[in-house]
């Protein structure tokens, strides 16, 4: 199927404008989140929250950004992408900020103990509703501006904001947390809130497929089309998820650190991850000129030996290289899986297909932060192993022939 105009021709690209206002929005969120990675974990227990509390928190917000980021990509296909980013950027700066006074408040001992959990639980539900627009607009908006055979560049290129975003947050985070631990999320917010701006005023609008009357199918997560990518995506990041959000309490138990002290170590571990993952979008992804699958295959491996490393106790440089598997299968296959998703699906389904892609890693960080969270209760140990075993099922499916 194809539609009219030049959106769909076969030289489409994304503009250099285009594509820089894209990766404002897109970094801003991933620097936002690195901060919550890396000062969510000390910040919690400064307030006497539970390591299950924790984890809950980063569980239920990311299950409502799966279940919501669908809508958004299917919005994104009757109005625009543009509106659909811009939304999102404004959602996130505005949970941020309650978020923030949320803790404020804490901290002033106006609110403790359940009531405390239920309202940061409830704020960051909230956000993600809204902020789960970003990043499903901005990959239906690549793929409208993106022939098929440079598509896995084009989201590979599109990635790289988020790689960044990845390594520049944590790095703030630890100089920032110096400064208080609530002072990163003021910035988070103040950055988001001018990036909705700037992308509101500047981004060009794309052409809504509403306008030329073609029938959009809602995407089921069965779809045959899907499923296998769906799957690849969902449960590398529930492994990835699961270490990652253990890996601040592991740092702190094993190397006896403060909240600060913390802050700053896992921020520089997420660092090599983001570095390995920026790495290889840049290298291997963006040059890559065979099937996606084969992409996907080798970085599935890479994600299955992260938490093998990981698990080894007492050494923090085996974390470090253990991190820094995970990044390199990460930037290998989540570009490939996006690309290959996009492929696969007609020209007025990509939103659908990118909102679905989108909910993946965020279903992922439902599962694998409650999984090994609960792990880690028993014995630090276990959670990696536990992530692991989730990875290896992922590399044994992706490995099966296809038809």
């Amino acid at each position: 199927m194809t539609l009219p105009g030049p959106a769909v021709t076969d030289n489409r690209k994304l503009s250099s404008r285009q594509f820089n206002l894209l990766v404002v929005g897109l970094l801003t969120v991933a620097v936002g989140q690195s901060f919550i990675f890396a000062i969510l974990p000390p910040l919690g227990r400064e307030v006497n929250l539970s390591v299950v509390q924790i984890n809950s928190m980063i569980a239920c917000s990311a299950l409502v950004f799966s279940v919501a980021s669908p809508s958004w990509g299917r919005l994104s296909d009757r109005v625009g992408r543009k509106p659909v980013i811009v939304a999102g950027l404004a959602g996130y700066a505005l949970g941020n900020l309650i978020f923030a006074l949320a803790f404020e408040a804490a901290f002033a001992g106006w609110v403790t103990g359940t009531g405390l959990f239920a309202s940061l639980l409830m704020v960051r539900c909230l956000q993600s509703v809204m902020m789960s627009g970003t990043n499903p607009g901005s990959t239906a908006y690549t793929a409208d501006h993106s022939a098929p055979q440079h598509r896995t560049r084009a989201l590979a290129r599109l990635g790289t904001a988020s790689s960044v975003g990845m390594i520049i947050g944590p790095i703030l985070a630890g100089a920032l947390a110096g400064m208080g631990l609530l002072f990163p999320l003021y910035c988070a917010t103040a950055l988001a809130a001018i990036a909705a701006v700037v992308v509101w005023r500047y981004l060009p609008a794309s052409i809504s497929l509403a306008s030329h009357g073609k029938t959009r199918r809602k995407l089921s997560v069965f779809d045959h089309r899907l499923r296998l990518y769906l799957f690849c995506s969902f449960g590398g990041f529930t492994g990835f998820a699961g270490i990652q959000q253990t890996l601040a309490f592991r740092i702190q138990d094993m190397l006896q650190l403060s909240g600060a002290e913390t802050a700053q170590y896992t921020g520089f571990a997420l660092m090599i991850t983001a570095l390995c993952t920026l790495a290889m979008q840049l290298t291997v992804a963006q040059r890559f000129q065979g099937p996606p699958l084969t992409l996907i295959r080798g970085g599935v491996l890479f994600l299955m030996a992260g938490p093998m490393l990981i698990a080894v106790p007492g050494s923090f440089t085996l974390v470090l290289l253990g991190m820094a598997c995970l990044g390199t299968g990460l930037g290998l296959a989540v570009p490939a899986i996006a690309a290959a998703a996009s492929l696969a699906v007609d020209p007025e389904e990509q939103g659908g297909a990118a909102g679905l892609i989108t909910a993946c890693p965020a279903a992922g960080f439902v599962i694998g932060p409650i999984v090994c969270g609960s792990l880690y209760e028993f014995d630090p140990t276990l959670s990696a192993i536990g992530a692991a075993v989730i990875l290896l099922a992922v590399a044994i499916t992706a490995f099966k022939p296809t038809s």
